[in-house]
């Protein structure tokens, strides 16, 4: 008996997790990828000796990678080699104090403690509480699909839902523990993977500062990219055709149903289909208006993540005074959110990223060279030119050289830059967004873009835009999740 052939458009994380997944299931699968290598927003590039991850450079939630090879009777360690760094990023304050984050909990504790009497017990109480919500937020509420209001009804998850802060913020949330003004800096940083402000975010997302201080950050020995070849084995050992440079221009469709898809390269037919591109780009580009799940006034009226100001950097000798991951908070993040949330425009302070693998992989630049991973996020939409991006660039690494004491400009022996039109270019991303949808209350669950078509019986969608929600974690589940439906309604 023939197989169901399954269309993934899209090899980002949640289009290679579907099609593994669907695969595994047994469809006969193929990807349609755009661009010439695989990965989306993870792909990476090699220029003058130097190899830069483009797009995701934490490794947090190492428990979430295992489970997924293990579905497949596979290890993360078949793949690629994981190291924890130690310390697990580093902090810079306004004033030029500095904060290492070390791996051990006790030396944690005691770096709380040193800055704010009690904060470390403190601390062990937040973590204890954020180790309930990753267990039953990770486990359970990440791979509910989404699609109706009763997969949240039993009784059990009421209770659970409630008792993980589902209606009070982060920023309250984080406040009942700490006074600091570093200490809630530090406890509010990986909420804003999450697209939002600390205030705008459920306190439920305190987990990530359980996967960030209790699980540790780690890193895929040779880059982010390790985890992108891993998933493109994975896929070929279990019959996944990839096609790259194959753009889809059209899902056609007769009678409620998708029966192929065009490509630059031409028709492909299937009988079903999961979207891993850009949703806002596959309901108004793809697909005719009568087939569409939300109107334009529905997107307009989103609260998008941020986009991000990116720079690869090629710097021809050793950089003192920083670390693997490296957090610029010198200067007050208010009007920065206010530039990015509130009235969107460029920024006058942004705070910045600062990633130099080479300080934990020699492979990465050439001896006595550092890559240098710039990123400063800013507003969706904005208009952008190499006039500004040069103008920020200079401002971030005259602050780094100030900070560190040492020159930086004249040692660049390669630069290259990428902000929203890149963005829109390479991933037809919506406003130039670089992380999806923000998530807000109002902006979780079944209040995400639904991962089923409403008009067309046997079009799916996976992805940042829609259940679980940004992040490569949730995109994994993502996928995972929206296989099982697919199983679910058509087979």
């Amino acid at each position: 008996m023939n197989k169901k052939k399954a269309l993934v458009i899209g090899s980002g994380f949640a289009g290679m997790s579907a099609a593994i997944n669907l695969a595994h299931k047994g469809l006969d699968v193929t990807i349609l990828e755009k661009n010439n290598t695989i990965g989306g927003r993870a792909r990476h590039f090699s220029a003058s000796g130097f190899t830069f991850d483009m797009g995701p450079s934490w490794y947090w939630m190492p428990d979430v990678f295992e489970s997924f090879f293990n579905k497949f009777g596979k290890s993360v360690s078949d793949y690629y080699e994981l190291i924890r760094l130690d310390p697990s990023y580093k902090v810079t304050y306004e004033g030029g104090d500095e904060m290492d984050i070390p791996a051990d909990m006790g030396e944690l504790e005691t770096l709380f403690e040193s800055i704010e009497p009690g904060a470390g017990l403190q601390l062990r109480a937040f973590l204890k509480q954020a180790a309930y919500k990753y267990e039953v937020g990770i486990n359970k509420l990440v791979y509910k699909p989404g699609r109706s209001l009763t997969e949240f009804t039993s009784l059990k998850l009421l209770v659970d839902v409630v008792r993980m802060d589902v209606f009070q913020s982060m920023s309250k949330h984080v406040r009942k523990y700490f006074k600091n003004p570093r200490l809630i800096q530090l406890m509010e940083f990986p909420v804003l993977f999450l697209g939002a402000l600390p205030e705008n975010t459920p306190a439920l997302y305190s987990l990530m500062n359980y996967a960030d201080m209790s699980l540790g950050t780690w890193y895929p020995k040779g880059g982010m990219h390790k985890i992108v070849e891993a998933m493109g084995k994975l896929a070929e050992e279990l019959g996944v055709k990839i096609l790259t440079n194959n753009a889809v221009t059209k899902i056609n469709h007769s009678g409620g149903i998708v029966k192929s898809v065009t490509t630059d390269q031409g028709e492909i037919h299937g009988d079903v289909v999961i979207s891993g591109a850009d949703y806002h780009h596959v309901e108004t580009k793809l697909l005719d208006s009568d087939t569409r799940n939300y109107t334009d006034k529905y997107w307009d009226s989103r609260v998008m993540a941020p986009s991000s100001l990116l720079y690869y950097l090629g710097v021809d000798k050793k950089l003192d005074g920083l670390l693997h991951h490296n957090l610029f908070f010198d200067t007050d993040f208010t009007p920065h959110a206010h530039d990015i949330y509130t009235d969107p425009k460029w920024p006058e302070k942004p705070l910045f990223y600062a990633s130099l693998t080479s300080k934990t992989d020699s492979t990465v630049a050439p001896e006595g060279h550092e890559n240098l991973f710039l990123l400063i996020p800013v507003a969706p939409g904005l208009e952008e030119n190499d006039e500004i991006r040069e103008k920020y660039l200079d401002m971030i690494l005259t602050r780094m050289e100030e900070h560190t004491g040492q020159s930086i400009k004249q040692h660049i022996v390669y630069k290259r830059s990428f902000a929203h039109r890149d963005f829109i270019s390479d991933y037809n991303s919506f406003k130039g967004n670089a992380y999806g949808l923000a998530n807000t209350l109002t902006q979780t669950a079944i209040l995400k873009p639904s991962l089923k078509s409403k008009k067309l019986k046997n079009l799916y969608y996976t992805g940042q835009l829609t259940v679980p929600g940004p992040g490569v974690p949730p995109s994994l589940i993502s996928g995972i999740v929206v296989a099982d439906e697919v199983e679910k309604d058509l087979f």
